[in-house]
């Protein structure tokens, strides 16, 4: 039998970002030197006090066992800390945290353990793949909510949920967003809140880029009053601490829905192994100076790629948050659509970026490129790109572009 028979792989359209890794290999492999603004991987080391800390909880034999599904005590304990600091929002380890493999995995096993077959979720688009997939796969149907520069989000997810047949089960959001880098405030917060309430939804949101901004930082959605009777944030430590291969996330607030996850990982892994977790708790409860440098990093290679991306005629606005910029399709190539724009960019500049369209279909008309390399390689990028502009009739924009600089 063909897999192309099986019902969850059906609901699966074709992975975009392949084309463009196929490409992008094929490229590499005739000896190219392809820039790769592509993944959201982090490309600095994970902290040397973090690592040192694996070492020496994997040298104690006791910590091979199997783990704990819904995370260590510890990591727990650390987790509330974190929240108590950064938000001034008091949780409870036992009840109110689970933690996860990468939030990647929470969403998902969070979506089977709450979704009935054909139950109708509201999702913004353009999102990050598994907001809407992790619920696809567990059977539900997807109401895709258009949001972007301009647009009203609780007004659109008020339009979307008064149309869906079934009533929605739940809402997700992201912010700082990927791919949009868009930033949501307390008062956003308040008001989804106070929808979710009245219309019995839940709410699941993720801030995985929270601690990477250059501006104010973001909120968490359980500082609302309120939240935490009908939402469960996700959080994860592989953008705050260049750790994305340790698969380490967070699942907080409503007990229900952490209690459900709970469940639900309890028949499906073990945990983390537990070093990991030990030495995730040690990036918690230590010194954060790494947290700063890392977001100041990206600070300025955020700087040089837009003002690059300006002065090359490219129009930009500069993230206000995440390791990433949201980047409408030049003028002339806005008819050829993300995926044709992202393959020509790779054939003509050696550039590699990520189409829209795999974001969803609103996201067509931009690409996302990711601060994944250094600056040397994004001013080498930039010249490729202001040579491809220029030879596709695009002249250059201004010598400099004002950024909103990083407060401390």
């Amino acid at each position: 039998m063909s897999e192309a028979q099986f019902h969850r792989i059906r609901r699966l359209p074709p992975y975009v970002f392949a084309e463009v890794n196929a490409m992008k290999a094929k490229a590499r492999a005739a000896g190219r030197d392809i820039i790769d603004f592509g993944m959201g991987n982090p490309d600095q080391p994970t902290p040397a006090h973090i690592v040192e800390k694996l070492v020496e909880a994997v040298r104690d034999p006791k910590t091979h066992r199997y783990s704990v599904s819904r995370g260590v005590p510890g990591l727990r304990k650390a987790l509330a800390g974190y929240y108590q600091r950064r938000f001034d929002v008091a949780l409870d380890p036992e009840t109110e945290i689970c933690v996860t493999l990468g939030s990647k995995e929470g969403l998902a096993n969070l979506a089977q353990a709450l979704t009935a077959p054909g139950d109708t979720i509201l999702v913004p688009n353009p999102s990050y793949p598994i907001h809407p997939f992790g619920f696809i796969i567990a059977g539900a149907a997807i109401r895709h909510v258009p949001y972007g520069k301009g647009v009203d989000l609780v007004a659109e997810f008020a339009r979307a949920a008064q149309h869906s047949v079934p009533a929605p089960t739940a809402l997700v959001l992201n912010f700082p967003s990927n791919p949009t880098a868009q930033t949501a405030d307390l008062d956003l917060y308040r008001e989804l809140v106070a929808f979710a309430r009245k219309h019995d939804i839940y709410i699941l949101s993720d801030i995985a880029y929270a601690e990477i901004y250059y501006g104010a930082p973001p909120p968490s959605i359980l500082q609302v009053e309120g939240a935490r009777d009908v939402a469960v944030e996700f959080y994860s430590l592989s953008k705050t601490y260049s750790m994305p291969g340790w698969r380490i996330g967070f699942a907080s607030g409503h007990p229900g829905l952490i209690k459900a996850l709970t469940q639900i990982k309890s028949y499906l892994d073990y945990g983390a192994f537990t070093p990991i977790q030990v030495a995730s708790a040690a990036a918690l409860n230590g010194p954060q100076d790494c947290v700063d440098a890392i977001r100041g990093l990206y600070h300025q290679r955020r700087d040089v790629l837009i003002e690059g991306l300006n002065q090359a005629g490219w129009p930009v606005e500069a993230p206000e948050a995440t390791m990433f910029a949201w980047a409408p399709i030049p003028e002339p190539f806005r008819a050829e659509g993300s995926l044709a724009f992202a393959k020509r960019l790779l054939e003509e500049a050696d550039v590699a970026v990520s189409p829209g369209i795999g974001f969803g279909e609103y996201g067509d008309g931009h690409v996302r490129l990711a601060l994944v390399e250094n600056r040397h390689r994004i001013r080498q990028a930039l010249r490729s790109i202001r040579s491809f502009l220029a030879r596709h009739g695009v002249p250059p924009g201004p010598v400099a572009v004002p950024l909103k600089r990083r407060v401390a």
